[in-house]
């Protein structure tokens, strides 16, 4: 697998889940339980999105204040902002996944 893919699954969660609209009622429900199984993998995700939101902070902190440069901080904060809602939308997928139940 190439190091591209890697991050991209390291970061993105996508792959994980089928598509629950296709197939029939038998392969939808087998999707949503497979997609149920594997938001237990979702709060790995908030986590490295919030340590990655974290670390660009300080960087921006560091550049700030140290290197007094707040025009070149914002290459740094601007991705630590990113962060925040994608850590709301895996907590909304999650949270959805925890407690919708299954389609008939």
């Amino acid at each position: 697998m190439s190091f591209s893919t890697l991050l991209y699954r390291y970061f993105f969660f996508g792959w994980l889940f089928k598509d629950v609209n296709r197939g029939n009622l038998f392969e939808r429900s087998a999707a949503w339980r497979h997609n149920r199984d594997q938001a237990r993998w979702l709060p790995t995700y908030m986590r490295r999105w919030m340590w990655w939101g974290l670390f660009f902070y300080a960087l921006g902190a560091v550049v700030e204040w140290l290197l007094q440069a707040p025009a070149f901080s914002v290459v740094f904060y601007v991705p630590s902002a990113l962060s925040v809602p994608v850590n709301a939308v895996i907590g909304a997928a999650w949270i959805g996944l925890r407690l919708v139940p299954a389609r008939a």
